[in-house]
């Protein structure tokens, strides 16, 4: 767990500054519905550092290191506090916020902790780079990251394992980013095992297609659940050049039938030579696999 070593030295020893990464999914099985709406699957989580939102928290009156660049960049800031003032967040998005701030993932975070500790007044500085609805979890990573950093800042102390604890509270790939390494999920994709994947000589590329979001709830209608196959850890320990066939997302079908040019950007990996391609999660962004 270097990763995880070195992101607390920068917590603690630097700025509070830190930029939550994105991930992919290395297959995704539906197994089963479970009695609490929910659904069982399996699927194998894998940090992309090539997509990432920069982050920022601070406490109290604290300088903003990165303020004055967001008012530059940015034609206007989406702001909120808390109805106690203890809270305040502002988030920037190049296709602007449309959502709540106090519900963002990282809001969500501190009144998470804040149930448990006495927290210090803090405040959220989130630009928002990487896309919504993806099904590359980047607001997923943001809570992760702002759950580490904001224990940090109120000298909470807690473990990696006590961390994963809340951030599953927060989301099923909250806590995947907690240890930011390749994890196998299991359960909802809060069970969470280290998995020996080596990638070396290769190189992935994703692909985010403009205009197309699409939301967990509409990947999920139509989804047949199934428990048979060759199990995904078995696949998983094949080489990649034997994916292509084997490996599958099983939300490809639903969410190609609704948007068929997410299906036409899988095939043109292929088509520039990709060993592996496949839809990341429930989608939209596509990936590639290619030798180096």
């Amino acid at each position: 767990m270097l990763f995880v070593r070195f992101l607390r030295f920068l917590i603690k020893f630097v700025n509070m500054i830190l930029y939550p990464n994105v991930k992919i999914n290395l297959g995704l099985k539906v197994l089963r519905k479970r009695p609490d709406g929910y659904h069982d699957l399996e699927t194998l989580f894998v940090p992309y550092p090539g997509i990432a939102d920069c982050l920022e928290i601070i406490t109290g009156d604290d300088y903003s290191r990165t303020l004055a660049g967001l008012k530059e960049r940015y034609s206007s800031l989406t702001q909120a506090i808390s109805d106690d003032g203890k809270l305040m967040i502002t988030l920037a998005r190049r296709e602007g916020v449309d959502w709540d701030p106090l519900k963002d993932l990282t809001a969500k975070a501190y009144f998470l902790l804040a149930e448990d500790f006495d927290l210090p007044p803090m405040k959220i500085y989130l630009e928002k780079l990487s896309p919504v609805g993806a099904g590359l979890g980047g607001g997923s990573s943001d809570a992760a990251f702002a759950l580490r950093m904001m224990a940090t800042l109120a000298n909470l102390d807690l473990t990696d394992e006590q961390l994963a604890s809340y951030a599953a509270r927060l989301g099923s790939d909250c806590a995947f980013f907690v240890y930011n390494t390749p994890m196998f999920g299991t359960g909802r994709g809060e069970i969470l095992e280290p998995f020996p994947l080596d990638l070396k000589g290769y190189r992935i590329e994703v692909v985010i297609p403009e205009g197309i979001a699409v939301s967990t709830a509409d990947a999920y209608r139509g989804i047949v659940p199934c428990e048979s196959g060759t199990p995904l850890r078995e696949i998983l320990n094949r080489p990649v050049s034997s994916w292509k066939d084997t490996l599958e997302n099983d939300f490809e079908k639903t969410v190609f039938a609704k948007y068929p040019a997410l299906a036409a950007v899988k095939a043109g990996l292929y088509e520039k030579g990709a060993l592996y391609a496949a839809m990341s999660g429930s989608g939209s962004a596509c990936f590639g696999i290619f030798s180096c």
